[in-house]
């Protein structure tokens, strides 16, 4: 294998789908071709990369369905870190619909403002610079949109970076 093909298969992702169609997790691509060598997932859909042995060649997938149900103790959610905002927010700057750069705390935290989703917003270095430490009513700012907590589905996105068409169908179907 190249050192193209290797780097191209430690960046790819796939989509892990519970025996229900849930989505569960993501996972490496060499970590999908492991669970598909030893039978523990269906392959839905695959990368278009092809991972090549002396004696083996196998598509490196990019939608796995486990064949057994497993029990989530919990509902996935997106911990609150810049990667989540900037998915949230889908990279813009919620005062001037630039490109973002950095969060802002809606309320400063010098002002008592906490670290929460309802309160960061990713922001525009002009307009984070703008604002500084200030409230929105001392600032000629004003918020697009009041931030909010993201959806459910955002925890594939911040894990991922970006959400393959192939996976689409199967994170709207669990959105529903």
């Amino acid at each position: 294998m190249s050192f193209r093909g290797l780097l191209s298969l430690l960046m790819s992702r796939a989509l892990v789908l519970n025996a229900t169609y849930e989505p569960i997790g993501v996972v490496s691509g060499r970590r999908a071709v492991v669970l598909a060598l030893a039978d523990k997932v269906d392959v839905l859909a695959h990368t278009g990369e092809i991972l090549a042995s002396e004696q083996l060649e196998i598509e490196v997938p990019s939608v796995v369905r486990l064949r057994y149900f497993v029990k989530v103790p919990y509902r996935r959610s997106a911990p609150l870190s810049r990667r989540a905002v900037f998915a949230r927010d889908h990279g813009t700057c919620q005062y001037c619909d630039r490109t973002a750069e950095s969060i802002d705390h809606v309320q400063p935290r010098s002002r008592g403002g906490r670290h929460e989703w309802t309160n960061v917003v990713a922001c525009c270095r002009r307009c984070n610079t703008m604002k500084g430490d200030r409230l929105l009513t001392e600032c000629s700012l004003r918020l697009r949109s009041q931030p909010t907590a993201p959806t459910e589905m955002v925890w594939v996105k911040v894990a991922a970076g970006t959400v393959p068409a192939a996976w689409q169908q199967y994170l709207e179907r669990s959105a529903a």
